[in-house]
């Protein structure tokens, strides 16, 4: 699938480089929706079968602080992500039961009542542990073997997949940092100005400024209309 992994052999670690410009990792999780029904979600396919780009951000924990807020924007967001032809997907390792109960938990509650996009449940680690996002790592015990030291829950991860499953934006929080879900709707928007049209996005970029060629020419060019401005 394209994922660079490093092993070091003698201390049992696993270093995962960066996917972006990779295929996301081809892997199906539980998920469940906000009907309560369990599904099995596989990114990459919703991706390619479905012509979609995808945008798939893990949390660390239901029921916690910073998640509700984060989950509550990206819904308030939604209609803008379908306008974009893409699918927003929710992920935690806590159980679909967990989910479900905070689904149905309301918003002046702490809860996530009225959030619809579906939302994996890696209980298994699967996926979460291929794109190395958990917090912790296994360190030797003499009496037991590995342990895993750490909570062993994911970090603010955020992937977006084109429509052929290639990753074109990856980024990871720490824990207490909360996500601006504005930047995910610009960078959707770059990457299809860059689909459509061929040409590359400066610093900055928001639609309907002026994009540029990315030749010598087009840079000297669009640089020279930014002075012009200033």
């Amino acid at each position: 699938m394209g994922i660079n992994r490093i092993f070091a052999p003698e201390n049992n670690k696993q270093i995962v480089m960066s996917l972006t410009g990779k295929k996301f990792p081809n892997i199906t999780v539980d998920a469940i929706d906000y009907l309560g029904d369990y599904l099995s979600i596989n990114i990459f396919e919703e991706a390619t079968q479905k012509g979609k780009k995808v945008l798939l951000f893990w949390y660390p924990k239901d029921f916690t602080f910073v998640c509700p807020t984060e989950l509550h924007a990206f819904q308030e967001a939604l209609p803008e992500f379908e306008k974009r032809n893409t699918l927003v997907v929710g992920a935690s390792c806590d159980t679909n039961e967990v989910h479900f109960a905070w689904l149905n938990t309301a918003k002046d509650n702490g809860g996530i009542e009225g959030v619809t996009y579906p939302i994996l449940a890696d209980t298994n680690r699967n996926l979460s542990r291929v794109l190395g996002i958990l917090e912790g790592e296994e360190k030797e015990s003499e009496e037991f073997g590995y342990l895993f030291e750490g909570s062993n829950v994911t970090f603010r991860a955020t992937y977006l997949i084109d429509e052929d499953g290639k990753v074109f934006h990856e980024s990871v929080n720490d824990m207490p940092v909360g996500r601006n879900v504005k930047e995910y709707l610009r960078l959707i928007d770059a990457y299809a100005h860059v689909q459509k049209f061929g040409e590359v996005c400066p610093a900055n970029w928001e639609e309907g400024k002026d994009a540029m060629h990315a030749t010598r020419d087009g840079v000297a060019s669009y640089l020279a209309s930014q002075v012009s401005l200033s």
